[in-house]
């Protein structure tokens, strides 16, 4: 069982990675999910402060991922169409990815400033309003792959040193 947690737990990580930039997938809540399946096999002992400690900030980077986002807009003038336009450029970028790597970066700019024109902003305004939406998107975004992937460190750190137990060799 211990290895059927172990590899569950993992594949949590992995989706983890990929959720913290896919704006649909919740990361950093996976990625301490698969942190707790590893903690749950009877070859780890508990480290409640450590899982204690993970989910406190699993929970304070949705928190914060939500606020990023609408104070970079409202810091610089944006609406809500402008963050919507930010997510819908992200989609974009996963769906057509005509840029490859840098299409990441160049549609949630684009969605946003497309989102506040439909929003009826002027260009000015709207390209003010989508460089903010789309600060605070990426600022958020590397918040979440940061969590992570030290959540995957953490992962495979445990996991190297009790592997012997988990495969039951020990």
């Amino acid at each position: 069982m211990d290895i059927v947690l172990t590899i569950i737990g993992f594949i949590f990580i992995l989706i983890g990675i990929l959720g913290s930039i896919l704006p649909v997938i919740p990361g950093a809540p996976l990625s301490w999910l698969g942190l707790l399946l590893l903690y749950l096999t009877k070859a780890i002992p508990n480290d409640w402060w450590l899982l204690g400690i993970t989910l406190a900030v699993a929970i304070a980077v949705v928190v914060i991922d939500y606020i990023i986002p609408i104070a970079g807009t409202k810091r610089f003038g944006g609406s809500k169409s402008g963050m919507i336009g930010t997510t819908v450029g992200l989609l974009v970028s996963f769906i057509f990815p005509i840029f490859g790597l840098f299409g990441i970066i160049i549609w949630p700019f684009i969605g946003a400033f497309v989102g506040e024109i439909i929003n009826k902003a002027d260009n000015k305004t709207a390209l003010k309003a989508a460089f903010g939406s789309f600060l605070g998107f990426i600022t958020g975004t590397f918040l979440k792959f940061v969590v992570a992937i030290v959540f995957a460190g953490i992962f495979m750190r445990t996991f190297w040193k009790y592997k012997a137990l988990i495969f039951g060799f020990d």
